[in-house]
């Protein structure tokens, strides 16, 4: 009996071979997408809840109204008479009442300033240095005090209103809950599922085969990166069509800053998971690494919020990055040759961390 050759006849059979392993392992993990319904909601129904949510409580209102208490006595009547002359009274509600029920209702948050009469045409203010509201409040109740009172400006001012996309909290948000949702889904999405078949013994079954193991990382990783791009049309479509955001910098250079910082987080969440036995365990190491760019990283405020002691450490994180290199992007029209620096930290993270993982890396 002959026994036909296993040389290919043709010289790209030999490519296709390499990377036949890589391609049916890809396709596998997201046939299997398919039976996990909960990823679909988390990869893509709760950022759109959170960017709607967020975006209603945030969005463009007229200006709020003051509440001010007016403490009962002589002189109580004279500063809200002042107060209802100025051209200021618009943005201030007065409310006269005894002394007792104007300091409750500071001291709960209902006003944010009490005004205390002594009947010989002065007023003190009592507020809360630590509430900012309450320091705004004695700016604007003293201006329309004075102004109330005949008090000319000697320069004349004019106020123009200006707002423009790019400047709301919604614009701020949609970029930072892109980055925040490639690093929930690269670190949870492969994590939990490596250590999913560890516990179920199907990576002894992998053992067996003549599988790569840097083929089965990769499909894992690489994996993720389908989902990535519809999660970036559909944040940024929202974005675009709800909140009327504008998107200055080309589509090409987004999927290019997501798909590189979906496979640095794909990267640190396959060093997670590379040696975790239980879910438990590897919930805790995603937790560790993901709590400090949650609180860092300029998701939900920006980071120039933190002491410029931490600034170096927070700009060296992989989410800050991303979402740095997001932002310039989608809000100011930055180029990739700009974004060199950011790109480079996401490379070195997610080079790293699959090197280790490759080298970790436990099938048992």
């Amino acid at each position: 009996m002959t026994v036909a050759p296993l040389t290919p006849s043709r010289p790209g059979q030999t490519r296709n071979r390499r990377w036949s392993g890589y391609i049916h392992l890809l396709t596998a993990r997201l046939l299997e997408l398919k039976r996990e319904p909960e990823v679909i909601f988390w990869v893509f129904g709760f950022p759109i809840l959170l960017a709607l949510g967020l975006g209603i409580a945030f969005r463009n209102r007229p200006a709020d109204v003051t509440p001010v208490a007016i403490v009962a006595g002589p002189g109580a009547e004279d500063a809200l008479s002042l107060l209802q002359r100025s051209p200021r009274n618009s943005s201030l509600r007065a409310d006269i009442m005894e002394a007792q029920q104007a300091q409750q209702g500071f001291r709960l948050g209902k006003y944010d300033l009490v005004i205390v009469p002594d009947g010989k045409e002065r007023f003190q203010y009592r507020y809360d240095p630590a509430r900012p509201e309450s320091v705004l409040s004695r700016a604007l109740v003293d201006d329309a005090l004075q102004a109330g009172a005949g008090r000319k400006d000697p320069v004349p001012t004019l106020a123009v209103v200006s707002s423009e996309p790019g400047s709301r909290y919604i614009d701020f948000l949609i970029p930072g809950l892109l980055g925040m949702n490639l690093m929930n889904s690269g670190m949870w999405g492969i994590g939990f599922a490596l250590v999913d078949m560890r516990q179920r013994k199907l990576l002894k079954r992998f053992v067996a085969t003549p599988m790569r193991r840097s083929d089965f990382l990769l499909a894992l990783t690489s994996s993720r990166l389908v989902l990535m791009v519809i999660e970036i049309v559909l944040l940024l479509s929202l974005g675009v069509l709800v909140f009327h955001m504008r998107v200055l910098g080309s589509l090409f250079t987004i999927l290019l800053l997501a798909t590189v910082g979906a496979v640095a987080f794909g990267g640190l969440g396959l060093l997670t998971a590379s040696r975790a036995q239980k879910i438990e365990s590897v919930s805790g190491l995603m937790n560790i690494v993901m709590m400090p760019m949650w609180i860092f990283s300029g998701v939900f405020f920006s980071a120039e919020r933190f002491p410029a002691l931490l600034q170096p450490f927070i700009k060296v994180l992989p989410l800050t990055a991303l979402n740095d290199a997001l932002r310039a992007t989608i809000l100011q029209g930055a180029s990739l040759a700009a974004q060199t620096g950011r790109l480079l930290i996401l490379a070195l993270w997610g080079g790293i961390s699959f090197a280790l993982a490759l080298r970790w890396f436990r099938w048992t």
